[in-house]
C-alpha cells in the first residue's frame, strides 16, 4: 500500500473579490501619485521661464536679483518679476540735415546719416545694468532710438566741432572713431 497525498486545489487570489480588494489597495494610492506628479510637472512648467540666446532676462524680488543668460529659473507671479533684455545688436540710424545739421570746425554745416550698432554686452553686470535703466525699451528699438539718439546727436556735434569739412571727408575713420569714445562712454 502505498500513501498518496492528492492535491487539494489551490485557491487562486487572481479570481474572486480578493482581486479586487487588492487592485483597490494598490491602485488607488498610485493613481493619486500618478495626478499628483502630473499636476506638479504642469505647475513647474508654467513657473520656468527660459532665457533664449536673443532674449535674457532679470528676475527680481523673493530672494534677490537674479541675471538670467543661459537656462531658466522658477518665477512665483506674487513674489518675482521678470525683465526681458534683448542680446541682438540693434540699428539705431540717426540723421541730421538742413537746420539741424552739424556745425564744423570752419563753421560749416553738414548734413550727416550715421548709424549705430548697439548691444548688452553679454555678462551679468551689463544685463542687469540694461535691465535697470532701460527696461523694456531694449525690446523695441524705436523706443530705445527715442531714449539715446540725444546722446549720439552730442556726440557727432562734438566731434564734428574739432575737425574741419575737410578732415572729416579725409579722415573718415578717425571721425568713426572718436564718435564711438564720445558715445560709449554713456552707454
Amino acid at each position: 500500500t502505498s500513501l498518496r497525498a492528492t492535491p487539494k486545489p489551490l485557491q487562486s487570489i487572481t479570481r474572486g473579490p480578493h482581486m479586487i480588494e487588492m487592485l483597490l489597495a494598490v491602485g488607488v494610492p498610485a493613481g493619486i501619485v500618478l495626478i499628483g506628479l502630473f499636476v506638479i510637472g504642469m505647475v513647474f512648467a508654467r513657473l520656468y521661464h527660459r532665457a533664449t540666446k536673443e532674449t535674457a532676462f532679470v528676475r527680481t524680488g523673493l530672494g534677490g536679483q537674479k541675471v538670467i543668460m543661459d537656462g531658466g529659473a522658477i518665477v512665483l507671479p506674487v513674489f518675482h518679476e521678470t525683465m526681458p533684455v534683448n542680446m541682438n545688436t540693434v540699428r539705431l540710424a540717426v540723421e541730421r540735415k538742413a537746420g539741424d545739421a552739424l556745425i564744423t570746425l570752419d563753421r560749416l554745416r553738414i548734413d550727416v546719416k550715421a548709424e549705430f550698432y548697439v548691444r548688452v554686452k553679454p555678462d551679468a553686470q551689463a544685463i542687469a545694468t540694461a535691465a535697470q535703466t532701460l527696461g523694456m525699451r531694449t525690446m523695441h528699438p524705436d523706443a530705445l532710438k527715442e531714449l539715446v539718439e540725444g546722446k549720439f546727436v552730442d556726440a557727432l556735434r562734438s566731434v564734428a566741432a574739432g575737425m574741419t569739412m575737410a578732415q572729416l571727408h579725409e579722415q573718415r575713420a578717425e571721425f568713426v572713431q572718436k564718435v564711438q569714445q564720445v558715445s560709449s562712454v554713456d552707454l
